[in-house]
């Protein structure tokens, strides 16, 4: 099987992997956000947006721990087929020598 064949796999991944870090920064920012919300809101009661933000920090979470779940998934997926190549690709070599 040629790389061709394995690149749709690993740009997957790859592009799940961006998708995490994306995340991983936006809830970053978001915290940052909350906690500015918090700080300016100290004084005059509780900020309108921070249960927003919060809410928005627990959606991100659960979209990064699908994203991760995902690309763990294709990971084995793609070790799987890869094994089951190479199974082929030696018994190919080992019908060719008889």
């Amino acid at each position: 099987m040629s790389k061709e064949q394995t690149r749709p796999s690993e740009s997957l991944v790859q592009d799940l992997l961006a998708e995490r870090r994306q995340l991983k920064v936006a809830v970053e920012r978001l915290k940052l956000q909350l906690a500015d919300a918090e700080v300016a809101g100290g004084g005059g009661g509780p900020d309108p947006r921070v249960k927003e933000l919060q809410d928005e920090v627990e959606r991100l979470r659960y979209q990064l721990a699908s994203v991760r779940a995902e690309a763990t998934n294709l990971r084995e997926e793609r070790d799987q087929l890869k094994a089951g190549i190479e199974k082929a690709l030696e018994q190919l070599s080992a019908d060719e020598e008889q």
